[in-house]
């Protein structure tokens, strides 16, 4: 299903998920959609593998702290969190050199913690990774110990409008069948 962009979320200068001067960056760009998801475009390259052909566990592991860290910014676009607890399944290799979706939604949202939850399709549907975790809140400028200028925290604007996620409906069937 395509859903529709309704907000294109900051890059950084260093992140190793979203950073745009770090050469090995993954380099994702992350987006507000409808439905309260929070998704991010990502293509990994060889540097970015474990086994030939395969990403490494700790980037996928990465990728989704990223997304479902992020989907707290819907309702609290000033919030940031730094992560708590983090449980990934890995259900089958996470190919590299091909365009990926990773998937978040924000689960609970307390003044001090909030939890998320997550996935990563490939482009033909297969969920390939999920993971579920907690964060505790603070400020950008304690978590960096000092404010984030405008050089190490900035929008990068696109013309994406929309963005198709074949799983569209993952969470819903997930909270069926708890």
């Amino acid at each position: 299903m395509k859903l529709k962009v309704l907000k294109k979320q900051n890059n950084s200068a260093m992140c190793v998920v979203c950073g745009l001067r770090n050469d090995l960056s993954l380099r994702t760009k992350f987006y507000s959609v409808e439905g309260g998801l929070m998704v991010g475009v990502v293509t990994g390259r060889d540097e970015h593998q474990s086994y030939p052909n395969r990403m490494h566990g700790g980037m996928i592991t990465a990728l989704l702290d990223e997304v479902i860290g992020r989907a707290v910014n819907i309702p609290e676009p000033d919030a940031f969190g730094v992560t708590s607890e983090i449980n990934v399944k890995f259900k089958k290799p996470v190919p590299l050199n091909e365009e990926l979706k990773v998937v978040g939604r924000l689960t609970r949202n307390t003044r001090l913690i909030f939890t998320a939850e997550g996935f990563i399709e490939d482009k033909d549907g297969n969920v390939l990774a999920t993971a579920r975790a907690t964060y505790v809140k603070m400020s950008a400028a304690r978590i960096a110990g000092k404010p984030m200028g405008a050089d190490e925290w900035f929008l990068v604007p696109d013309d994406e409008s929309e963005i198709e996620i074949v799983n569209y409906d993952y969470f819903d069937k997930e909270d069926a069948r708890r």
